[in-house]
């Protein structure tokens, strides 16, 4: 991949791709989920699912007709369990580099069966992560059959992690959070600063969280639709505002869809279950439908 189509086509490059693939994956599944509407594929984070294994994640996003996923890597691995846990860093590290590679084409299978594409696998590079980690990351994401890697990272690892995205041709996109902190992804220039002669690193936008940051999700993409792999859905209030139901909050959801689907714009747009709500299955449905009748409308 050239600088060039690094810099102004990864949708067109990457997505497009994954379009081909699943035709050819859904051949052969059991079942094909479509929820791609006038053009504009509407996915699922895994992360919507967090109350519950991997297996039945998969099939929740089936029963609500998800086409598309990007896998969160809590799915994967124990990161509740070692999160404060006594050496709960070390713990987890070393289970990311001793992981059988076939747990991971297992739950890759098991979405192909389901009529799914993981598109992407979201593993948060960090800066104290070794390159060894570093590289294991690509290693998950090639057995599980995802193109795309999404990442809550630090702005300084990106240089490292560029190197391997370039060996393996997997495009990262840096995923963006409400706080504004030093090394942290939150405003425009941090996207800049992470990409500044790193070819692979790409933006994975979380709208919602952009809104609250105080920055316009519509101006950004319009202005680097290119540059991005995946946006997250979500709605939230302005100034650091809570995550609310959809169309209760001030994230330009519809605006964003008609966006992507008035200019062709490829770029999945996944949705990410936040708010507090009853029946997870429920509520990323009613989620799903919302995104729908925007994109019918």
């Amino acid at each position: 991949m050239t600088r060039k189509t690094t810099r102004r086509h990864f949708t067109q490059t990457v997505f497009t791709g994954a379009v081909g693939l699943t035709a050819a994956n859904r051949a052969a599944a059991h079942e094909a989920n479509n929820s791609t509407f006038n053009g504009v594929t509407v996915g699922a984070q895994s992360y919507s699912f967090r109350d519950r294994p991997v297996e039945e994640a998969i099939a929740a996003m089936k029963e609500i007709g998800f086409g598309l996923c990007e896998l969160w890597s809590g799915h994967m691995e124990p990161l509740r369990e070692t999160r404060g846990a006594k050496n709960g860093r070390a713990k987890l590290r070393e289970y990311r580099l001793t992981a059988p590679l076939s747990k991971y084409e297992k739950v890759g299978r098991a979405c192909h069966e389901a009529g799914i594409d993981l598109y992407a696998y979201n593993y948060s590079f960090r800066d104290d992560f070794t390159d060894e980690e570093i590289e294991r990351g690509f290693e998950m994401a090639k057995a599980l059959g995802a193109r795309v890697i999404t990442a809550s990272g630090h702005v300084s690892v990106s240089k490292r992690v560029d190197r391997y995205a370039k060996r393996y041709n997997i495009p990262v996109g840096m995923h963006n959070h409400s706080r504004i902190r030093e090394n942290e992804f939150a405003t425009p220039k941090d996207f800049e600063a992470a990409r500044m002669g790193a070819d692979h690193i790409a933006v994975n936008l979380d709208i919602g969280h952009f809104v609250a940051a105080g920055f316009d999700p519509v101006d950004y993409i319009e202005r680097h639709h290119g540059n991005i792999v995946a946006l997250h859905i979500k709605d939230r209030k302005r100034n650091q505002g809570e995550n609310v139901e959809f169309g209760e909050g001030d994230t330009p959801i519809t605006e964003v869809l008609h966006l992507l689907r008035d200019r062709n714009f490829n770029i999945p747009a996944d949705i990410e279950y936040e708010y507090k709500g009853a029946d997870t299955v429920a509520e990323v449905r009613k989620c799903f439908n919302y995104c729908k009748q925007a994109l019918e409308a």
